[in-house]
């Protein structure tokens, strides 16, 4: 079952399994190396809940709440 990445818990690892932003901010993300299979984990979050810090690979990277909705992803 994939829920967005906003839902994923701090310290949970997940696997990426699509990307629905279309268009630029499709192409963003999947710069950013959020591609599909690729391993994701929340390692920080603002005190407002937005941006996230996410740990991919051996690169942390933050991504706002609004892009992270675009971001399908599985649990591990």
């Amino acid at each position: 079952m994939s829920f967005n990445l906003r839902q994923l818990p701090m310290d949970k690892n997940a696997r990426i399994d699509r990307i629905t932003a279309q268009g630029e901010l499709g192409r963003r993300i999947r710069d950013m190396g959020l591609v599909p299979g690729m391993d994701v984990k929340v390692i920080g979050k603002a005190p407002l809940r937005d941006p996230v810090a996410l740990r991919i690979g051996g690169s942390t990277i933050s991504l706002r709440n609004s892009e992270a909705d675009y971001v399908q992803v599985e649990a591990i």
